[in-house]
């Protein structure tokens, strides 16, 4: 079963299987001080948006750290690609911005048998504007 895609790196059961999706944007607004009034505002376009994945992966179900490994190497390469949702949701353009791994249960080798991991993603595209004619 998908989760969801990262380019051609496919979360999933098998592999890696994020427990929490985290989704964060902001709108930028441009400020003008006035006398004796509120400050000016006006709307200068979308921020930064931002997506974290979480979760968890165990040895027994799977071969996690193969999987961290190749979006480390996605990282290195700074590429954006797109993130597609389960459902064939296209979210935009992103790139890794970090890997946050944690080792727990290790074995007589040193193997881990959970890896927590963490992937902060950054939308680098322009999201596509709700109303075709407002583009105009």
């Amino acid at each position: 079963m998908h989760l969801m895609a990262l380019g051609m790196f496919v979360f999933e059961m098998g592999s890696l299987a994020p427990d929490e999706l985290q989704r964060k944007a902001d709108w930028q607004h441009a400020r003008a001080p006035r006398m004796g009034a509120r400050d000016a505002v006006q709307f200068t376009g979308p921020g930064t948006e931002t997506i974290s994945l979480s979760g968890a992966t165990y040895a027994e179900l799977s071969d996690g750290q193969v999987s961290i490994d190749q979006l480390r190497q996605m990282a290195s390469a700074g590429d954006a690609v797109p993130l597609v949702s389960g459902a064939g949701e296209v979210l935009g353009n992103f790139v890794i911005e970090a890997i946050d791994e944690r080792h727990a249960y290790l074995t007589a080798n040193g193997r881990p048998r959970r890896i927590d991991f963490a992937i902060d993603l950054l939308r680098v595209d322009d999201p596509a504007p709700e109303d075709p004619e407002a583009a105009q």
